[in-house]
Formats: C-alpha cells, sequence, structure tokens
C-alpha cells in the first residue's frame, strides 16, 4: 500500500529515528479511585499524547509508532477520539502511525470509520496487513488486532511481505510474546524470532505494559503513563534508530509519565522502628501529589508498634495521589504490657485475653488466628484512639 505522507519523506537518509509507544488506554475509567482522582488520571493518559511529541521532537524524531490500545475500549466516546487525533494533528510536523489492538480491535467498525473521518493528514492508520511506506527505501509492516483475541500469529504474513533491497524493514505489532502478556489468559501468539523470520530491522509491539526486549530488535515499549502497581517503574517510551538496513537498532528509553505508581515493601523485625523504617523509603514531598503508593508490610512487629505505623500512614496518606496499606503479611506479638494499655482487668481485659489466646493457638486453624488476630488490633487501635 503506497500512502501519499508529508513530503518531507520525499528522500529518506541513511539514518531513521522514530519513537515507539503504546498501549495509552484512552479513555480508562478507572473505576475504583475516588472521582477527583478518576479526573486526575484520564486527563494524565490524554496529555502523554503531548509528551510523546516533545520527547520526539526533542531528540530528532518525526515518526511515533502506537502498538495498538490507544484507546481503552471499542467504544470510546466522541470526545475521548476526536481529541486524540486533534493533539496529534497539532503536532503536525510529526507522522502518528496507530495500529488497533486487542482493546480497540478492527471488529469496532464504529471507531474505525470515526477515526478515519476524523484523523488528520499526519495520521496514519494503520488498518490493514500491508506495506506503509514512509520512504522509497522506509517501510512499515503493520498487523492490526482482528479480534481481542484474534487466536493466531497475525503477523506471520510480516515473512512474505516483500520490499526492494536495502529498504528498512519495521514490524508493528500488538500481542503476546510467550508470558509478555497483559491478558493472563492470553495465546502464546507472536512467534519470538518474528524479526529474524520476516528480516525486521525492528519490530515494535504493544500489550506487555512494562518497558522489556524480547531480544536486540524485538521492544514492548511499555505504556506512556502506568495504570497499576503491576510494573513497578516509570512511564516511558523508546527511541529508536536505525542506521540502515541490517544494523542493530540503538534503542533507549525517554520518560513520558506525569503520574508515578510505587510498590514499597517495608520488611519489619519484631522490636523493630516501623514508623522509621517507613520514613527511610517514602519519597521526597515534591513527588507526592503525583504518586500512587502501594505499601506491603511484611515481617513481625509489636502491638503498639504496629498501631503507630497505621497510624502514621494514615497521616501521610492526603499528601500522595493514592496511598493503599496492604498489611496481611506483617504478624503482630502482644504480651501481658501491650494488654495493660488496653486495660488491666475488666470485660476489655478479658476480650483481650481471649483475642491473643486465640491467635496464639496452633489447634486453630490459620484464617482463625488471623481474624483473632485483626480483631486484637482492632481493639487495641480503639483503646489507644480514646485513652485520655
Amino acid at each position: 500500500m503506497q500512502l501519499q505522507l508529508p513530503a518531507r519523506w520525499a528522500l529518506c537518509e541513511a539514518m531513521f529515528r522514530f519513537l515507539h509507544s503504546s498501549d495509552l488506554h484512552l479513555g480508562k475509567r478507572f473505576g475504583n479511585f475516588p472521582d477527583d482522582l478518576r479526573g486526575r488520571l484520564r486527563e494524565a493518559r490524554h496529555g502523554a499524547i503531548g509528551r510523546l511529541a516533545a520527547q520526539a521532537l526533542a531528540n530528532g524524531a518525526n515518526t511515533i509508532l502506537l502498538a495498538g490500545d490507544t484507546f481503552d475500549t471499542e467504544t470510546p466516546t466522541p470526545a475521548i477520539l476526536r481529541q486524540a487525533l486533534a493533539e496529534m494533528g497539532r503536532h503536525a510536523s510529526l507522522t502518528w502511525i496507530m495500529l488497533p489492538g486487542n482493546h480497540d480491535s478492527l471488529l469496532a467498525d464504529q471507531l474505525w470509520d470515526a477515526a478515519r473521518a476524523a484523523a488528520p493528514a499526519n495520521v496514519v492508520l494503520a488498518v490493514t496487513t500491508a506495506p506503509i511506506d514512509l520512504a522509497p527505501d522506509i517501510t512499515v509492516l503493520p498487523a492490526p488486532c482482528t479480534a481481542r483475541r484474534p487466536g493466531r500469529d497475525l503477523t506471520d504474513w510480516m515473512s512474505s511481505a516483500a520490499t526492494p533491497e536495502g529498504t528498512l524493514r519495521i514490524g508493528l505489532a500488538h500481542g503476546a510474546i510467550q508470558q509478555f502478556s497483559e491478558d493472563t489468559a492470553a495465546s502464546d501468539v507472536i512467534a519470538p524470532n518474528r524479526a529474524t523470520l520476516a528480516g525486521l530491522d525492528y519490530l515494535a509491539l504493544g500489550d506487555w505494559h512494562g518497558q522489556i526486549a524480547v531480544n536486540e530488535r524485538t521492544w514492548y515499549s511499555g505504556t506512556p503513563e502506568p495504570d497499576r502497581f503491576k510494573h513497578d517503574r516509570p512511564g516511558s517510551a523508546l527511541l529508536v534508530t536505525l542506521d540502515g538496513a541490517g544494523a542493530p537498532p540503538q534503542v533507549s528509553a525517554v520518560e513520558t509519565a506525569s503520574f508515578t505508581w510505587r510498590d514499597l515493601s517495608l520488611e519489619l523485625l519484631s522490636g523493630e522502628d516501623g514508623v522509621m523504617a517507613l520514613e527511610t523509603l517514602l519519597p521526597i514531598a515534591v513527588d507526592r501529589r503525583q504518586t500512587l503508593l502501594r505499601v506491603m508490610a511484611n515481617g513481625r512487629t509489636r502491638l503498639p508498634a504496629r498501631t503507630a505505623l497505621l497510624a502514621a500512614l494514615d497521616q501521610i496518606a492526603p499528601d500522595f495521589a493514592h496511598l493503599e496499606v496492604n498489611a496481611d503479611g506483617l504478624a503482630t506479638d502482644a504480651d501481658a504490657a501491650d494488654l495493660d494499655r488496653i486495660d488491666r482487668s475488666g470485660a476489655l481485659r478479658d476480650a483481650a485475653n481471649a483475642l491473643l489466646l486465640e491467635s496464639q493457638d496452633a489447634a486453630r486453624s490459620e484464617a482463625e488466628r488471623e481474624i483473632a488476630n485483626a480483631a486484637l488490633v482492632r481493639l487495641f487501635t480503639y483503646c489507644e484512639a480514646i485513652a485520655p
């Protein structure tokens, strides 16, 4: 397929530099977050378009490959679609090549019909398995997703796609290679050695939201704006330089994210000051408003120390865009002195004694011991809160 692209492609230089990105998931709802944060996260995804453009221009690239899942669903609102295309069109010196992924596959007829109608001149919709000639010696071979789970290797056609000798061959696809899939039910559909089989100088992949190299010529770009804690690294895109057909690509990451999603592992020993340990690991204050933080507390701690740690986390939570705590792996030790802080006698002390015995009773199931321990912690926390 010969496309009429901007005049800047009339002559091809020996070096070709482009930006590889994917998985923008524009329109993602973030339904498990409060309304105000949902709005900020959605806006950050739209803002990734401008940040990709800025990185391309700053690094001398005039093409951006979007390897699928530009939209989170097959039915984005007209506003999401039109505003995304308008933002790409605003950066008219760049060519954007947009591939359908599994979230916005070719089954979405209305989406791609509307995109054709609204796409500015610098946006190429890679919706057919046909070569896209960017220049006489630069060709993109796209493999648009035909459905959410195509069930076959859509890149297979690249191996038989003929191009003139010396042409830079760039594959563009979306889907799983081995375990690199965001969908645990996905089949291993893309051949890991497709770049070799098809003589590709580079294979730009989407689907896996973390940035990773499959081999020297095959990369997942990762999402430019993370949307979960899973990958625990800043959002970025890949700056790729090809110095001629057959030469190994030069690949480097460029940062593009507005928000940081960070896991913080807090490993404690009984008697250790959990609050002090937390403070040494927390990100600096200037980054907190743009940080979603998940604290994973594990190990052992004393009952007062656990209460102090949870209170400290409650106190700093408003500094962050979002803060959640998982203390399921944190065992709690208690003795008579700790129970004295609940009460020295009476009904509360009797309840505390009973819960402590149940939490340590080897004859009980692990689940029962955990329930008793959690109830003891709650009782201790309540008594500390109302103590004069």
